[in-house]
């Protein structure tokens, strides 16, 4: 009888070092978003992706998606992520573009591609990964590990007037985020005006302005913005804001091999799905306002879409010449844009000898 109860209790000794051991092998990282709580994608990825962390490491990590500011202010997750007080950020690089412009470049292409699948591609695969590194370690030198970058939207462009064409921007009102999107409103030869979000609504229905850089269709529709903005440019022109997703760099190095692998693709899946999510949505409400004689949806042609990405292209190359990474950033760009037909390779390089010979 002793014996037996010895056994038992050496194993239940055994099974509570095991369970214990397995406790303190997860990892739950903390990780803050630029996100609202009732956000869209911020309810879609808890709800069908962050699950999918468990069970892609085998139970060794966990996400904790946090809103925007829960921590930190919004700009401030660099250095929380860099000193530990998160785990990681899932944030807007835009945000960061006061530090370098390459952050302006990497955060928002304005007018470079057509499709999230594309940017999304171009960190994963074409080099937007260890550009957005090398912006990051400038600003908290090896501290912060990009596991992924990219957008999951592309914005619809509200407009209280008809916009059909490039030449239709000039001496339009447009508000508009300062930096790169504001240059290429301007080169367009339309008036920036930076109001913030909140007051987009008001702004529109007052004549403050003609049309504004916001959000994806359906969060415009949510906002009400299309009730008096009645002439939306969609698929838009303009805005594909991207998102970082970053761990500090001793987490980081704390995982194994197989963990970092399955952080790294679940973004990628989950963002690309996630993108598809928001277009499905998008073009339910698009069909439903194309059949509304009070709403006209415009859809610019490719060949004003084509030179609009040339005049915003100006704006890039300005951008990029204010530093180092920032013309690594739009060399990178532009490599992936040319090399999957973005950008016309003839008119590039013809572009690129005439700067030589002037220089």
């Amino acid at each position: 009888m002793k014996i037996r109860t010895l056994v038992t209790t050496v194993s239940l000794a055994s099974v509570a070092l095991v369970l214990s051991s397995t406790a303190q092998a997860q990892q739950e990282l903390r990780i803050q978003t630029s996100f609202n709580s009732g956000d869209y994608a911020y309810q879609y990825l808890q709800d069908n992706w962050v699950p999918k962390v468990e069970e892609r490491t085998g139970g060794d990590v966990t996400l904790n998606l946090m809103p925007i500011g829960s921590v930190v202010p919004y700009k401030e997750t660099l250095e929380a992520v860099g000193m530990g007080l998160l785990d990681g950020d899932l944030t807007a690089p835009a945000y960061f573009a006061g530090r370098d412009p390459a952050f302006a470049l990497m955060g928002d292409l304005i007018a470079g591609y057509d499709k999230p699948s594309q940017f999304l591609d171009f960190c994963q695969t074409g080099g937007g990964e260890k550009v957005l590194q090398s912006a990051i370690d400038k600003v908290v030198p090896n501290k912060i590990h990009v596991v992924g970058c990219g957008p999951y939207k592309r914005e619809a462009l509200v407009a209280a007037v008809p916009i059909r064409g490039v030449e239709d921007l000039k001496g339009l009102k447009f508000r508009s985020p300062e930096g790169l999107a504001a240059a290429v409103f301007e080169r367009a030869g339309a008036t920036p005006v930076n109001i913030p979000f909140s007051e987009v609504y008001t702004s529109l229905q007052q004549g403050v302005v003609d049309a504004a850089d916001a959000s994806a269709y359906v969060n415009n529709d949510a906002a009400g913005l299309h009730d008096i903005a009645k002439y939306p440019i969609y698929p838009g022109i303009h805005s594909m804001s991207s998102q970082q997703f970053t761990i500090n760099e001793n987490t980081w190095e704390s995982l194994d091999e197989e963990d970092r692998q399955a952080l790294s693709q679940w973004f990628y899946d989950a963002f690309n799905d996630l993108a598809e999510a928001v277009h499905e949505q998008d073009e339910k409400l698009v069909a439903r306002d194309k059949a509304d004689e009070d709403i006209t949806v415009i859809d610019w042609p490719q060949e004003e879409r084509d030179k609009f990405r040339e005049i915003a292209r100006g704006a890039w190359e300005e951008f990029a010449e204010k530093s180092p990474i920032a013309q690594e950033a739009l060399d990178a760009h532009l490599e992936y844009m040319k090399a999957h037909g973005l950008l016309d390779e003839e008119t590039n390089q013809t572009q690129e000898d005439a700067s030589s010979t002037q220089g």
